[in-house]
């Protein structure tokens, strides 16, 4: 186990003995003073370009939270955009047979609503249905196969850019997600735009801990005020989902801006 996973797992157990009350209100403080941090001072703007996009998102509603306002931008402008959703969003929520079903039935409909009201087209919309929290557990012949579907997305689209959760993310199918479409890029031996957006990186990385600020300084900031209407109401389309997310967590997905950061893939 390496240093930084041993970290992990310390802060996991750490929490334990924090109420949890408690324990929110500081991730908010911590996630909000990056978060302003970032937009106000470190981040450098990132333009608009007309390049082809591919995000890639562990479950449905990653794409929307770190993505949606620049998803929205390349679609009203004709841009081609397609979204691959690697697990079936069922999150082990249910034991039930017939209650799991019905979670990966309303996360996939919940996403095609979101990702309509954000201009994405149905043929452009991917389900690699993998078992939700099981990325990074798949054996080698489970993962070579889900990587040869990743290449052959990746070869039909042709991108100019891909869009994955960040390598740091504090969530094993987050992280598992960009590893394998890291892997699916090489494999594919195209030049594209490599992207990192983050969706729990500054909720439960502490700075200097896990996170440090050598890590923030590549941040870029992007502007999407000119649809942040639209991803706000992909963000509500979202519905089962938002309230079991930790009071306040969304709350800067709603901004005007978006944090991305750049990504090497050889």
């Amino acid at each position: 186990m390496n240093i930084k996973n041993s970290l992990k797992n310390s802060l996991k157990e750490l929490q334990h003995f924090i109420p949890a009350n408690f324990l929110n209100f500081l991730q908010y403080i911590h996630c909000s003073l990056i978060w302003r941090s970032l937009i106000n001072w470190v981040s450098k703007p990132l333009e608009f370009n007309h390049k082809s996009v591919m995000v890639f998102s562990p479950h449905q509603d990653d794409e929307t939270f770190g993505c949606g306002g620049m998803i929205s931008q390349k679609c009203e402008q004709g841009i081609q955009v397609s979204v691959v959703f690697l697990t079936n969003g069922s999150g082990g929520n249910s034991s039930a047979e017939y209650l799991r079903d019905q979670i990966i039935k309303t996360r996939r409909e919940e996403s095609l609503t979101a990702l309509n009201i954000l201009g994405v087209t149905r043929e452009n919309i991917h389900f690699l249905d993998q078992e939700d929290g099981n990325l990074q557990k798949l054996n080698h012949q489970d993962r070579k196969d889900l990587v040869l579907q990743i290449v052959k997305l990746i070869n039909q689209y042709q991108p100019g850019e891909i869009y994955v959760p960040h390598h740091q993310d504090c969530h094993q199918d987050h992280e598992a997600t960009y590893d394998l479409v890291k892997e699916a890029i090489r494999e594919a031996k195209i030049i594209v735009r490599f992207l990192e957006y983050p969706i729990w990186l500054f909720w439960r990385s502490p700075l200097f801990i896990l996170l440090k600020p050598q890590d923030l300084v590549t941040a870029y900031s992007y502007s999407i005020a000119s649809v942040q209407e639209k991803k706000s109401q992909a963000i509500a389309a979202y519905s089962s989902q938002i309230n079991s997310l930790p009071p306040g967590f969304i709350n800067r997905f709603f901004h005007s801006q978006e944090i991305f950061f750049p990504a090497e893939y050889q």
